[in-house]
């Protein structure tokens, strides 16, 4: 790009070219956006491609600034998101389901994980859809009626989380743990 006039004059339009809302006063130009990245056109004096790249150098270093707090913002509400499901979002699997709310909202570990894959494995083999024909059980966890799961989402008939949440719940608040749960399904047949 060439720039004629006066350096400031140049830019101000070279600003303007790229996207910013120059503003030229006594005390230096200012600019209210983030800019593409500049072009130094070979016609520019040296002093003026010395301002340029100044100037390019602290475009830049606002830009990457501003991406850097973009990415934290993003961090953080991600970070927020699993904190408050308990897993991962991303996570489709059930057992993967289990396994991070398991660890995130009660701190529980491998063993207790074993334990509950035991019940479940007997009680629907991890499907969302599993209806007992002789009762109204439903679900991951089997939950008698089903329809208990309403108090954890209104999709508590297909969504996997939802059910695993509610079954967890359930466990830590009868039994305390998912191991004293396997124990009780081994002596009882049921939970």
């Amino acid at each position: 790009m060439l720039i004629t006039g006066g350096f400031r004059k140049g830019l101000v339009v070279l600003a303007a070219l790229v996207g910013l809302a120059p503003t030229l006063s006594g005390e230096g130009l200012t600019a209210t956006a983030l800019p593409a990245p500049l072009a130094v056109s070979t016609d520019d004096s040296p002093a003026d491609t010395s301002e340029l790249a100044i100037y390019r150098q602290a475009l830049l270093q606002k830009q990457s600034s501003a991406i850097d707090i973009r990415n934290a913002t993003i961090r953080a509400l991600h970070e927020q998101q699993v904190q408050q499901l308990g897993y991962e979002p991303s996570v489709t699997d059930p057992r993967e389901i289990a396994r991070q709310i398991m660890l995130n909202k009660y701190s529980w570990g491998a063993d207790e994980f074993t334990c509950y894959d035991d019940i479940i494995m007997r009680e629907s083999k991890w499907n969302p859809f599993a209806d007992n024909p002789h009762s109204s059980a439903y679900g991951i966890p089997q939950a008698l009626p089903g329809r208990k799961m309403a108090s954890f989402g209104a999709d508590w008939r297909t969504n996997p989380a939802t059910q695993i949440r509610w079954g967890l719940d359930y466990v830590a608040s009868r039994y305390g743990t998912p191991c004293r749960a396997w124990g009780f399904k081994r002596a009882h047949g049921w939970y």
